[in-house]
């Protein structure tokens, strides 16, 4: 059994319309912070720790909204809506101290949607192994439309940003009211403190392989918050031309890997695919370190292609493996969970930790010692690759090989290798 190309269609334009409202404000913000409201590092390590705090304080209760008492599309709906809003106000907003409060409001508004539309397209899928790829790398799509749209028009350091977050905002909140019926699993079920608090979704950390990567989860998206962070900054301080535009070639690496994870997923396993994320940031770290806008420009542009591997490998394989350890009514509570690890622990103490670096190796107004800010991610990276390499060790999710082919010799003499 396959997903219908009618209901494909419509769970890639839930995807496209969510992240591209996430891409048209996130990437650009660290610009539009420090060049127009002018703020520290820190403030802007502040700003994008607001994502981080909605992640850790919103996604268990809306995910037990959604699995107890509403419709998970009309939940989705509501928060689009509300979002639009908010985020309509933090454009028109004076200063970080009017700025900062509005954006917490709007990311715990936001940040749900994450798990609740990747909710949506599972309870959807036959074999979301092989479909849920296909359909999120339209998010990626919607992430690439946006970066495209504000590069080209030149409005990075400008609210505009924000406002055309804000229009696709409510349109995607309009739009959430014809998604498919996904109703709450448990509903009329009595509602315990425990289940409030997430802790059903915990129990999963008795096995060693989830709490691995559980906690590996927290720890790269401390690195991780750098790029996110910084990148669009540092490119644009840096003379990088175009720097949202040409960031997008990311994304494009990053939707083209989501069309061919069915093929690693088989070959590779989980284990292999996230180590691979993993070490391409560490690898990205390292030549934004020593890229340049003269002859080693081209480690800028690697360093963004990079992102497919670096997001689809570790974020996306992570999803997929923690879909297929929960039981089906704690869904999308365990979504929420590996939503509070990634976006919110990791990111949370990252964001801060990355605004405080930035500082310390400020060499004037819009001036930045760019090198040891990047080589300090990277290897942080490299220690986390490590921990998870020895922690993870769930032979399930390893690529299949039979008896037969681990046993058989070689018929490739050396000569023909």
């Amino acid at each position: 059994m396959k997903l219908n190309p009618a209901l494909y269609g419509r769970l890639s334009l839930m995807m496209f319309f969510n992240y591209f409202i996430w891409g048209a404000w996130y990437v650009t913000m660290s610009t539009y912070l420090l060049e127009t409201l002018k703020t520290s590092g820190t403030e802007v390590g502040i700003a994008y720790g607001a994502g981080a705090i909605a992640a850790m304080i919103s996604p268990f209760f809306v995910g037990l909204v959604a699995d107890r008492f509403f419709p998970t599309e009309r939940v989705l709906a509501a928060l689009h809506i509300i979002g639009a809003a908010l985020m309509y106000y933090a454009s028109i907003a004076a200063d970080f101290a009017v700025f900062y409060p509005v954006l917490l409001l709007y990311s715990i508004c936001y940040m749900p949607t994450i798990a609740l539309t990747n909710a949506v397209a599972f309870h959807q899928m036959p074999d979301d192994n092989k479909e849920f790829p296909w359909v999120r790398a339209w998010g990626t799509g919607g992430w690439i439309a946006a970066g495209l749209i504000i590069g080209n028009m030149g409005i990075e350091s400008q609210p505009l940003t924000f406002q055309i977050a804000a229009a696709v905002s409510l349109l995607m909140g309009l739009y959430c009211f014809s998604l498919p019926h996904t109703p709450p699993k448990l509903k009329g079920q009595k509602v315990s403190v425990r289940e409030v608090i997430g802790l059903d979704a915990l129990s999963l950390l008795k096995d060693r392989s989830f709490l691995a990567l559980f906690v590996s989860s927290v720890l790269i998206c401390i690195p991780l918050s750098f790029y996110y962070s910084f990148t669009n900054g540092f490119l644009n301080e840096v003379g990088f031309e175009n720097a949202a535009g040409r960031m997008t070639l990311g994304q494009f690496s990053e939707f083209g890997f989501l069309l061919v994870m069915p093929f690693f997923f088989k070959r590779l396993g989980v284990k292999k695919m996230i180590l691979i994320g993993m070490g391409s940031w560490a690898l990205r770290y390292v030549l934004f370190a020593f890229g340049d806008t003269g002859a080693a420009v081209w480690m800028f542009y690697l360093g963004i292609l990079l992102h497919g591997l670096c997001y689809d490998f570790f974020f996306v394989t992570g999803q997929i493996y923690a879909d297929n350890k929960a039981p089906a009514h704690l869904r999308s509570s365990v979504q929420g969970l590996m939503t509070f690890a990634t976006y919110g622990v990791g990111m949370f103490i990252g964001t801060y930790a990355s605004g405080i670096v930035v500082d310390m190796y400020a060499t004037g107004e819009n001036a930045h010692d760019w090198m040891p800010i990047w080589l300090i991610p990277a290897v942080f990276s490299v220690a986390v690759l490590a921990f998870f390499m020895f922690a993870f060790n769930d032979k399930s999710v390893e690529p299949e090989t039979t008896e037969q082919e681990e046993a058989a010799p070689s018929n490739i003499a050396p000569s023909q290798a």
